[in-house]
C-alpha cells in the first residue's frame, strides 16, 4: 500500500480526507509535524477558513519550507488549493506561491458562500479526472478561487453566475477548489486517481 500524509495545520476536513484516501488503499498518516511528511508517497494539503488562517497554522507547525520543497506529488483542497498560490485578496496573505496566480472573490455572485454542487467542465485531459467522464457534479463550499497567471494550468472551470477555476495543475503540484471528500461517488475517484499518481510517480523513483 502506497503512503500518504494529510498535512493537519489545524483547519481541515481531516477525517473524511482520510477515509477517501483508505478506500483507494493508501495508509495515511495525518502529519502534524513536519518530520511525518518524510517517506511519503504524496502529500495533501486540506484547508477550510480565511488563507491567512490556514498560512498562520502551516507556519505554525513550521510546515511551509517542506511542502515548498516536496519532491512528491501535493494535492490541494479548497483554502488548501488557495493557499498555493502567491496571495489572497480576502486577506491579502502571502501564501506558498507554487503556482503563479492570485485568489480573488467570485465575480457576480449572487450570495456568498457559494455552498452546492456543480457540474464540471473539465479542459484537459489530466490523471486527476480519470474515469469521471466529461461533466462530474462535485461539491463547493467557499467564496473565492485562484485566477492563475498561466491559463494552461486549470484543469477544470464551474460556474456561479460567473466562470470561476475550480481545478489546477502544474508539474506534480494540483488542487480542487471543491471539496472531493464531500463529493459522493466523483470525489472518492478523484481520491483514488491521486493515490494511484502517487504510486506511479514512486515506481519511477525506485
Amino acid at each position: 500500500m502506497i503512503g500518504i500524509a494529510v498535512v493537519d495545520h489545524g483547519a481541515g476536513n481531516l477525517v473524511s480526507i482520510a477515509r477517501g484516501l483508505e478506500r483507494a488503499q493508501a495508509t495515511v498518516v495525518v502529519a502534524e509535524r513536519p518530520d511525518q511528511l518524510d517517506g511519503a508517497a504524496g502529500v495533501v494539503l486540506p484547508g477550510v477558513g480565511a488563507t491567512a488562517s490556514v498560512m498562520e497554522g502551516i507556519r505554525r507547525a513550521g510546515f511551509e519550507k517542506p511542502l515548498e520543497e516536496l519532491s512528491v506529488p501535493l494535492f490541494g483542497i479548497c483554502v488548501g488549493m488557495q493557499v498555493l498560490f502567491h496571495t489572497s485578496e480576502e486577506d491579502g496573505a502571502d501564501c506558498l506561491g507554487l503556482i503563479d496566480g492570485r485568489v480573488h472573490r467570485l465575480d457576480n455572485a449572487p450570495r456568498l458562500p457559494h455552498i452546492g454542487w456543480n457540474h464540471l467542465d473539465i479542459v484537459d485531459d489530466d490523471p486527476l479526472f480519470a474515469g469521471l467522464g466529461s461533466q462530474p457534479i462535485v461539491y463547493f463550499v467557499h467564496s473565492f478561487a485562484p485566477i492563475p497567471d498561466d491559463p494552461a494550468v486549470v484543469i477544470a472551470r464551474t460556474s456561479y453566475d460567473s466562470p470561476f477555476v475550480a481545478a489546477v495543475r502544474q508539474g506534480r503540484v494540483s488542487g480542487t477548489q471543491f471539496h472531493p471528500e464531500r463529493s459522493g461517488s466523483a470525489g472518492l475517484q478523484i481520491l483514488a486517481n491521486f493515490v494511484a499518481e502517487c504510486s506511479r510517480v514512486a515506481e519511477l523513483a525506485s
